[in-house]
């Protein structure tokens, strides 16, 4: 008797994802719980795992191929056979597609299923969903396809044609020899799909400040080998830019706050993403309730992160929910950037480079080590008055870190 490899539920909001690479070849032995299949999810990469202890069958779903939740992979047979799973018959994809007549009733649940935001601008404008061109996943409306057929008066608003694939001209012959062609990631496409989304959805602006690291520096090369030894984890610096900009935050409450339609909703509560790059895309792991954690704990949590990220090991769930994000340019040698939101979010900080340079300290020249800090922010919710306090307060907590401790 086989054993069916089926894709895992995938998170919330994730319905498919791209078979990365297979672990194993049909007709080699397995055991239970060993990894069989990478999937890439536009969000992270996860492992399937053997169900049972056998011989792995005929795979079902080539590397490269799309797959739904609970679509079949493969198939685990018991001993040194291996069975070869049913290939889905023509028949049943036919019996699968919906009936024409049925399409009215289909349109009206998925329109019923396409979320709150959809519902309060039906109950709002007296628009029916079910009328409105979908073009979201699964033949969804979105809030997008409101709004437009609104926009028109409630008339159906016509469906948006896809963006042309951008075609390049092909290279000369020598190039193209030395050229290579690689389909982007399921994570990288979304990637590229949300940084963009970003930049056309929010009025974004920049605001930039430095810092004076000597006291964070000072504070944590006398306390490092200590910290180390009582807590399991490294003394950084993430853990008192984390604390800053928590109180930071709580100080200017619109910076942890999004925009949702005509509401801006606050958040009284504190998830900070840390960015995190890998070899596979930026990631963005949250610590939830950092306002609640020490130092150390915060140390901690980024300190698993990393080795999760390093792994592919992080779950969907460790990357929602952010209500704000670091990113450190730094670490790769960058002296200023401008980062872009990592949307809802309306702000995020940039991190640098620490560099030693000539400052003017009570009338005198001296060197001191100094890092560029910046704050790109959604100008539709946050007033340049407060992205600019904001980031000063960053900056007193960090040259003054008796202030995180003390929570002043």
């Amino acid at each position: 008797m086989a054993t069916e490899i089926r894709v895992p539920t995938l998170g919330e909001s994730v319905s498919e994802a791209t078979i990365g690479k297979w672990f194993k070849k049909p007709g080699e032995a397995v055991k239970a719980d060993e990894p069989l299949v990478e999937l890439e999810t536009d969000k992270v990469t996860l492992e399937v795992n053997a169900p049972a202890a056998g011989v792995l069958g005929e795979i079902v779903a080539k590397e490269g191929e799309t797959v739904g939740v609970n679509a079949l992979l493969g198939s685990i047979a018991e001993g040194g056979a291996a069975a070869a799973a049913p290939a889905p018959k023509k028949e049943e994809k036919a019996v699968a597609a919906p009936a024409p007549a049925e399409a009215p009733k289909a349109a009206a649940t998925k329109a019923a299923d396409s979320g709150p935001a959809v519902a309060r601008l039906a109950a709002e404008s007296g628009v029916d969903p079910s009328s409105v061109p979908a073009s979201g996943k699964d033949g969804r409306v979105t809030k997008g396809d409101m709004l437009a057929a609104i926009a028109t008066g409630g008339a159906a608003a016509p469906a948006t044609a896809p963006a042309p694939v951008q075609v390049r001209a092909p290279s000369a012959p020598d190039d193209a020899s030395r050229e290579e062609r690689v389909k982007m990631t399921k994570l990288r496409q979304t990637i590229a799909r949300r940084l963009k989304e970003a930049q056309s959805s929010a009025a974004m602006l920049t605001t930039f400040n430095e810092v004076d690291m000597t006291n964070v520096m000072a504070l944590r090369n006398q306390y490092k080998d200590a910290f180390e030894k009582k807590h399991g984890v490294k003394l950084g610096f993430m853990g008192f830019f984390v604390k800053a900009c928590v109180q930071a935050l709580k100080e200017i409450p619109a910076v942890n706050a999004e925009i949702d339609g005509t509401d801006i909703i606050y958040k009284n509560y504190y998830h900070i993403g840390v960015a995190v790059g890998t070899d596979k895309g930026l990631v963005v792991p949250v610590v939830r309730d950092a306002d609640e954690l020490s130092i150390a704990g915060v140390e901690k949590k980024i300190g698993e992160f990393g080795r999760k990220a390093r792994d592919g090991k992080l779950s969907i769930e460790e990357m929602q929910g952010g209500t704000f994000t670091i990113s450190n340019g730094g670490v790769y040698g960058s002296l200023m950037s401008t980062p872009i939101l990592n949307a809802p979010q309306s702000a995020i900080l940039g991190m640098h480079k620490i560099q030693e340079r000539p400052m003017a300290i009570g009338g005198k020249v001296e060197i001191r080590p100094m890092m560029y800090l910046a704050v790109s922010y959604d100008h539709r919710i946050i007033d340049g008055k407060e992205a600019v306090t904001f980031l000063v307060r960053i900056k007193e907590g960090l040259e003054d870190p008796a202030r995180l401790v003390l929570d002043l």
